[in-house]
C-alpha cells in the first residue's frame, strides 16, 4: 500500500529544507515526505495525489508566502483533502493571524519558528496530530477508478468488461457530486471533463474515453498471442471453452483461448448457479469463471481478451484464424465454443436506450446502481429468475414480465419457490413490453396485456431483458455446416443417409463433436442439439480434448 504523505510548504528554501530534514528523520520510514516551494505548486501536487487516490496525513505550511499565504493555501487544500491534519508555521509577529486561522480554516495547530530542538517543539505536536489522523483514516481503494455517467452506454460497456475479467474498480458517478463529496473532489482535481468515461489508474495516469483494448493493455491483460503455432485454439471462453482449456493444457497441448469480451460467457454473468454439481450452497457465475481461469492458466493455457475472431480457413493440416485487428493465428485444431448472444427486443425505444437503463442479461455491474429503484425483468427462464433474485437485494421492487401463463413451463422449481418467497418480487403473466420511454435514459415502460390488449405506462429506472438467445456463429457462415438457426452441426448430425458431408476428405466419419471442417470441433450452447446447461457444456468441452488428441495423432 502507498505510504501516506506529509507535505511541507515554504517559499524560503532554507527553512523548507530544514523542515523536510526533520520530518524525514522522524517520519520517513512510515510516511512519504513531500515538499513544495509555493502554495500553487503544493495545490498542484495535491491534485495529482488525489487523482492517484494517494492519502495525505499532514500538511505543515508556512504562513508568510508571496501570492498565496498559508491560510489561503490551507483553505483550498481542505477541499481536496479535508481529513488531513493542518499545521501552520508562523513567526512571533504572526501569532494573531495564526490564532484567527484556527477558526477560519480549522487548522489543528500552529508552531512558532524556530522549532529547535524538534524533539521538544516539533515532534510531540506532530505525533499527536498523526495519531489523530490514523484513528480516523480508512485506506483508499487502490485499483482503477472509473468516472462517468450512469446512463452512458460507453461507461456501461467499460464496467461490464472489467467485471467479466475480474478487474477490481471503483465507480464514481459524475452526476452524484452533490451527494458524494469524494467524487466532487476528484472532478475538481481533474478540471475540464471533455471526454467521458475517464479511467484513473493507480500510477496517476488517466485514460479519456478509452477503448477496451487500451484498458486491457493498461491493466495487464494479454491481447496478443505468445507464439505462432498452437496445437489447440479455443474460440469463446464460456464453460465449454474454459473446460477445453483446462483439459487441453493439462494434457500437454499448446492451448490458446480467445474471447471477444472476457471469460465466462452468459454463465459467467449469472448471479447464482444453484444446481451445479459439488456446490451445495450455489456459486456465482463470476466466481466459477474466476476459478476456471486460474486453473487453466496455472496448467499452461494462454487466455487473450478482448480478442475477436472474424474468420477461419484451412491450409493443408493447418487451421488459420483471422482476428478483427487483421492478425492471424495458426493452429492444428480449433474448438468453437462461442456460446449465445441475447436476442434483441424489437420495440420502440429499446435500441436507443440500450446501455442507458435498458440492458441485456443480468448486467451485474448495474445492480448497485438500482438501489431503492423500480426494476423490470423480461423473461421467464432460469436466467431471468436468477437475475430477479439478485436485483431484489438492491431494488425497491422487481417486476417480472412473463408472456406465458406461469413460470412453471420454463423455470426450475427451486427458483420459482425462491421468487414466491421474496416479498419485493412480483410476477405479471401474459405481459410484454411494447415501448420504452426516455430522452437520454430510461424513464418509463409501457406494458401490454396479451389477453386483454390493455396497456399501462409505469415509471422505470432499469429494464433487464432475457428473451432467448442466438448462436454467435455469423462469422462461420459458409465455412462449416449449420442448421437454420445458425447452430453448428457436428458428428452424426453431419451424416445424411449414412454418407459423410460434402467435401469431407479424411477416410473416417467425423468425430462426435467435430464439425464439417476436419480438426474443427464445437462444444457447448453453439452446437446444434446441445443441452443448455453449464454442466453439459463443461462435459462437452472436456471430452473434445480426447478427440483433438485422436485428430492430432494423424496430422502432426
Amino acid at each position: 500500500m502507498t505510504k501516506p504523505s506529509i507535505l511541507t510548504v515554504d517559499d524560503d528554501i532554507d527553512v523548507l529544507r530544514g523542515v523536510e530534514r526533520d520530518l524525514r528523520k522522524k517520519y520517513g520510514s512510515e510516511y512519504r515526505i513531500l515538499r513544495a516551494e509555493s502554495g500553487e505548486q503544493a495545490l498542484e501536487a495535491l491534485r495529482k495525489l488525489k487523482l492517484r487516490n494517494d492519502p495525505v496525513a499532514l500538511m505543515v505550511v508556512d504562513q508568510r508566502m508571496p501570492n498565496m499565504d498559508g491560510v489561503t493555501f490551507l483553505s483550498h487544500a481542505m477541499a481536496i483533502y479535508p481529513g488531513a491534519r493542518r499545521t501552520l508555521l508562523t513567526a512571533y509577529a504572526d501569532t494573531n493571524a495564526a490564532i484567527a486561522a484556527i477558526n477560519e480554516v480549522k487548522i489543528d495547530h500552529y508552531l512558532l519558528k524556530p522549532w529547535d530542538p524538534p524533539e521538544q517543539f516539533l515532534y510531540p505536536v506532530l505525533d499527536e496530530l498523526l495519531e489523530e489522523w490514523r484513528a480516523t483514516y480508512r485506506p483508499p481503494f487502490e485499483g482503477l477508478r472509473i468516472l462517468g455517467h450512469r446512463w452512458s452506454p460507453q461507461t456501461h460497456a467499460l464496467k461490464d468488461f472489467l467485471g467479466r475479467n475480474h478487474i477490481p474498480y471503483e465507480w464514481l458517478d459524475v452526476e452524484a457530486t452533490e451527494r458524494d463529496s469524494e467524487t466532487a473532489r476528484v472532478v475538481d482535481a481533474l478540471g475540464a471533463l471533455d471526454e467521458l468515461p475517464v479511467v484513473l489508474c493507480a500510477d496517476g495516469t488517466r485514460l479519456n474515453a478509452p477503448t477496451l483494448e487500451q484498458v486491457a493493455e493498461k491493466v495487464g491483460l494479454k491481447t496478443q498471442a505468445g507464439t505462432s503455432l498452437y496445437d489447440l485454439v479455443i474460440v469463446g471462453g464460456g464453460p465449454a471453452g474454459l473446460a477445453g482449456a483446462v483439459y487441453g493444457a493439462s494434457e500437454g497441448l499448446k492451448t490458446l483461448l480467445l474471447d471477444r469480451e472476457g471469460p465466462g460467457g452468459q454463465a459467467g454473468m449469472s448471479s447464482r448457479i444453484e444446481n451445479y454439481l459439488g456446490f451445495h450452497s450455489g456459486i456465482s457465475g463470476g466466481e466459477l469463471t474466476r476459478r476456471a481461469v486460474i486453473q487453466a492458466t496455472r496448467l499452461g493455457a494462454e487466455i487473450l481478451a478482448p480478442q475477436e475472431v472474424v474468420g477461419l480457413r484451412a491450409e493443408g493440416n493447418y487451421r488459420i484464424l483471422k482476428l478483427r485487428d487483421g492478425s492471424e493465428i495458426t493452429t492444428y485444431a480449433v474448438l468453437i465454443s462461442t456460446g449465445l448472444a441475447w436476442r434483441t427486443l424489437d420495440v420502440p425505444g429499446v435500441a436507443r436506450l440500450t446501455g442507458a437503463g435498458v440492458y441485456y442479461g443480468a448486467a451485474m455491474t448495474e445492480a448497485l446502481s438500482c438501489r431503492d429503484e423500480e426494476v423490470f425483468v423480461i423473461g421467464g427462464a432460469n436466467s431471468a429468475g436468477q437475475g430477479a433474485m439478485h436485483f431484489s437485494k438492491f431494488a425497491r421492487h422487481v417486476t417480472m414480465l412473463v408472456r406465458g401463463e406461469s413460470l412453471a413451463a420454463t423455470m426450475s422449481q427451486y427458483l420459482i419457490d425462491q421468487i414466491a418467497a421474496t416479498p419485493n418480487i412480483s410476477v405479471r403473466t401474459h405481459s410484454e413490453v411494447s415501448e420504452v420511454l426516455g430522452e437520454s435514459q430510461l424513464e418509463q415502460v409501457t406494458i401490454s396485456n396479451r389477453q386483454t390488449s390493455e396497456q399501462e405506462t409505469v415509471p422505470a429506472r432499469a429494464l433487464f431483458i432475457f428473451i432467448g438467445a442466438m448462436p454467435c456463429t455469423n462469422w462461420l457462415r459458409g465455412v462449416v455446416p449449420m442448421d437454420k438457426q445458425g447452430y453448428i452441426l457436428a458428428g452424426p448430425d453431419l451424416m445424411v443417409d449414412g454418407k459423410r458431408p460434402a467435401g469431407w476428405m479424411p477416410d473416417r466419419d467425423p468425430f462426435l463433436l467435430e464439425t464439417g471442417m476436419p480438426g474443427v470441433f464445437v462444444a457447448g450452447d453453439t452446437r446444434a442439439g446441445s443441452i443448455k446447461r453449464v454442466a453439459s457444456s463443461v462435459g462437452e468441452g472436456s471430452i473434445t480434448v480426447a478427440m483433438v488428441h485422436q485428430y492430432l495423432s494423424k496430422v502432426r
